[in-house]
């Protein structure tokens, strides 16, 4: 009977986890989109798969360094937050031993060394700033905008960076370019 409630707790926990999760992201998309609608000039689809905005700001580089920040610290906090979360479903369960907590937190860690891969190697080509979300349904790469602003080759070399460091398919791929 002990056992039974002990399982209970941390399957609980992790559907609280998961859910929390699942609404962070959910929130975070749909006031992300509303947001860049809200401030860029024009948009242009280059692809089906691929969308890349531009537009002009006054104070570009510091909206840029704003927007990279709020993403990696609001990325960073949810992380923590599901961390810290999953480590105490691991304490309650027996022996903390629960394999699917364990496999979930090195899904998380996985993912963060990822998404930190993609953005070094991105950063590296020669571009300003980069964030990349990684997901169930793909992944975003947010790249500052340049000068001339993102042309297709830009495009395609950011896409064969992730085409590497990934298991994604290009139709997964999303470039969005940040003014």
């Amino acid at each position: 009977m002990k056992t039974w409630k002990k399982n209970f707790i941390a399957a609980a926990v992790l559907v609280t986890v998961c859910a929390g999760i699942y609404l962070n992201w959910r929130y975070s998309n749909e006031e992300a989109a509303v947001n860049l609608e809200d401030t860029l000039d024009a948009a242009k689809l280059l692809s089906s798969d691929t969308l890349v905005m531009s537009g002009e700001t006054e104070n570009q580089t510091t909206t840029q360094a704003e927007y990279f920040a709020a993403v990696r610290l609001s990325r960073q906090q949810a992380r923590d937050s599901a961390v810290s979360l999953l480590q105490e479903a691991m304490a309650y369960s027996e022996d903390g031993k629960d394999s699917q907590v364990g496999t979930q937190l090195q899904d998380i860690v996985q993912t963060a060394l990822d998404e930190a891969q993609i953005e070094s190697l991105v950063i590296a080509k020669g571009y300003a700033d980069c964030v990349a979300y990684i997901s169930e349904g793909g992944i975003s790469v947010a790249v500052a905008a340049p000068e001339g602003g993102l042309q297709q080759t830009d495009v395609a070399v950011i896409t064969d960076i992730v085409l590497n460091q990934s298991d994604f398919t290009i139709s997964d791929i999303h470039v969005v370019e940040v003014p």
